[in-house]
């Protein structure tokens, strides 16, 4: 049987990561759906309309979904599902301040997820991040493995972006990686960064490296108030659609994402970003890197941040 995607919600976010996922023409089915009635049909019919000249094969379908479930029977046997769902940041907003109104989304989409795709790989990308992951994972029941979240992969590719701009060097030149939290929490980590192979901290002082830390970590806000109605998605969707695409080949690449944590760094019990192993079951494992000591307080530090907030999930 061939592979199947869905993406759920049909926002800017959604339809760009549905693209992606069709143009990799690496699934044989790309689902998109929303609430919107009528919404994700378009999109599929112009996404399909599009094969011939960007030459792939993969079929985009899209369809309405009720408040009762109704429509979700459309996603059975998905072998990965995005979710996408749920309202975007607006200037002054912080990804926290989503909390209350994306849980309930989150947690009625993760329900009929389980119902009707009960083997998929879960990618979560709702804010806030680290939060909805962990109640994707409860509301699904799913394997801790099974449910991830996007945040480190995009986060590292607004860090390697930024220092490729300030250094004037191509970017697939420079190498850089960000762990912690999606928000006030998240480590980048300087010292496993590095500029045509040689230390990002030889090419740069160490306050110009501080700058483009904040920078990353203010990257989702810089995007949110210069849109005005929404926030960033050409980056972010890139960031879901790779991961996606790992789960679908088997892959075992290694990647920053959002996942359970078990003992790794000396951190149990909890979602957060680190880099880890992806393939068909997910996260086939969490890879440890040597940090600096300052970066490694920072992560617990991070940790214990979104551990209180995943404890407040729990009952929404």
């Amino acid at each position: 049987m061939g592979k199947k995607v869905t993406v759920v919600g049909a926002g800017f976010y959604g339809s760009t990561t549905a693209q992606r996922l069709a143009e990799y023409d690496v699934f044989d089915t790309v689902v998109i759906t929303d609430i919107v009635e009528g919404k994700p049909a378009g999109l599929a019919l112009d996404l399909n309309q599009s094969r011939a000249v960007e030459g792939f094969e993969t079929q985009v379908v899209g369809v309405t979904t009720g408040p009762n479930g109704e429509g979700y029977e459309a996603i059975e046997g998905s072998d990965v599902v995005v979710i996408t769902a749920g309202l975007p940041r607006k200037p002054g907003m912080s990804r926290m301040d989503l909390l209350e109104t994306n849980a309930k989304i989150v947690r009625q989409v993760a329900e009929n997820v389980a119902k009707y795709a009960p083997n998929a790989v879960v990618i979560v990308v709702s804010n806030p991040l680290d939060e909805m992951t962990a109640l994707a994972q409860l509301a699904t029941q799913f394997p801790k493995n099974r449910v991830l979240g996007q945040a480190g992969m995009l986060d590292t590719a607004r860090f390697t972006n930024f220092v490729a701009e300030a250094l004037n060097v191509p970017v697939k030149s420079v190498k850089t990686l960000t762990l912690g939290s999606h928000g006030d929490t998240m480590v980048p980590v300087p010292s496993k960064s590095t500029v045509g192979g040689k230390p990002l901290r030889d090419a740069m002082p160490a306050e110009q490296i501080e700058e483009l830390v904040v920078k990353t970590r203010n990257g989702g806000a810089e995007v949110v108030a210069l849109l005005k109605t929404g926030s960033a998605y050409y980056a972010p969707s890139a960031a879901a659609a790779r991961m996606a695409k790992a789960v679908a080949e088997d892959s075992g690449e290694t990647m920053p994402v959002c996942a359970w944590v078990d003992g790794e760094y000396g951190i149990s019990g909890v979602y957060l970003g680190v880099e880890a192993q992806i393939g068909a079951e997910g996260v086939k494992k969490v890879v440890e890197t040597d940090l600096d000591a300052d970066e490694l307080a920072a992560l617990k530090e991070a940790a214990e941040a979104v551990r209180a907030k995943q404890a407040d999930v729990a009952s929404m």
